[in-house]
């Protein structure tokens, strides 16, 4: 408990030193299931936004089965921002949703304005008119997902929102990419496999610095469970999601692996004390698969410095935030 109390204290104070510094614009991105990680890390987003930290720009999805526009809908106006931007891809794109039917229940039983993916503007324009309207260099980029959109936005032609193309743009307006991707220092991971060509898109011509949490990163971070038993909580979706989905896996018996939460935190908190970096370049093979070489490139992996039960604490309190009521 005194573990808990300390990080999340050192959260609290940050939070006042936060209110005096412009908070990070974010677009998130995220495939929002076939896993339920994903509600995890919109709960941390919302949260720091909440705070302070951030501003959300948008959220977008990387997958395009119906209603996952809808989804992201429940989750924002639970968090009180019904009116954030959400974008699917409209071209060519995975329609993975998740096994365990938690997508179901948050339509069925929360309160939603879009109904439709027909409804939202495609990924990519969110992603331009969001840029576009942000200082240079200014954007953080959370991809959790697959990185069909972020393949797209590079590709991308000039348009109403901007005079540049998709890689300009990205060079011009954004910060850093943070991604819940790749294997390290090798391996075959879901996100970069599920869509390789995209992965290998990027990887091969994005133009500022990519952060990655490996797979191996979340694999040891397991939470949820604190969320599911606090009584204290009701009406949440993001409870409901982990009380479904918990007990149908025996593998997530102690807590859901944690890979797109530490994303999220790494992106707005940075990846002090929790870890170290290794720099280098990511290569993605035909086959999803990555290898590493070190040097000085501009991506980074996360290397653990600190025991993954601090991450586990840290996230599982983080996990547990309720709606700010807006005046």
């Amino acid at each position: 408990m005194a573990r808990i109390l300390f990080w999340f204290c050192l959260l609290v104070s940050a939070s006042s030193q936060a209110q005096k510094t412009k908070p990070i614009p974010v677009i998130f991105d995220s495939d929002m299931g076939p896993d339920y990680d994903d509600v995890g890390a919109i709960t941390l987003l919302h949260a720091f936004a909440d705070s302070g930290y951030i501003n959300i720009l948008g959220t977008v999805a990387s997958t395009k089965y119906e209603g996952v526009a809808a989804v992201f809908n429940v989750l924002n106006t639970y968090f009180n921002r019904p009116g954030l931007l959400i974008g699917v891809p409209k071209g060519k794109a995975l329609e993975l949703k998740d096994s365990q039917h938690w997508t179901d229940t948050l339509l069925l039983k929360y309160p939603h304005r879009i109904k439709k993916n027909a409804e939202v503007l495609s990924a990519t324009e969110v992603y331009r008119k969001s840029l576009a309207s942000q200082p240079d260099r200014a954007v953080t980029i959370i991809t959790v997902g697959f990185l069909t959109n972020l393949a797209d936005l590079l590709q991308s032609a000039p348009d109403k929102y901007s005079k540049l193309s998709g890689k300009e743009l990205v060079r011009k307006k954004v910060k850093q990419l943070v991604c819940m991707a790749g294997s390290f220092p090798a391996g075959n991971e879901w996100n970069v496999r599920m869509d390789a060509r995209s992965s290998e898109i990027v990887f091969d011509n994005w133009e500022t610095p990519i952060l990655f949490s490996g797979v191996e990163i979340g694999f040891t971070i397991k939470t949820g469970l604190p969320l599911i038993s606090n009584n204290d909580i009701k009406n949440s979706p993001v409870k409901d999601v982990y009380r479904i989905s918990i007990p149908i896996s025996l593998q997530d018996s102690a807590g859901r692996m944690s890979w797109d939460q530490t994303a999220v935190l790494i992106a707005v908190k940075g990846y002090k004390p929790w870890w170290n970096i290794q720099t280098g370049k990511i290569k993605v093979a035909e086959d999803g698969s990555n290898t590493w070489e070190n040097g000085s490139f501009l991506h980074s992996f996360l290397i653990p410095s600190q025991s993954p039960a601090i991450l586990r604490d840290l996230i599982n309190k983080i996990m547990m935030h309720q709606p700010v009521k807006k005046l």
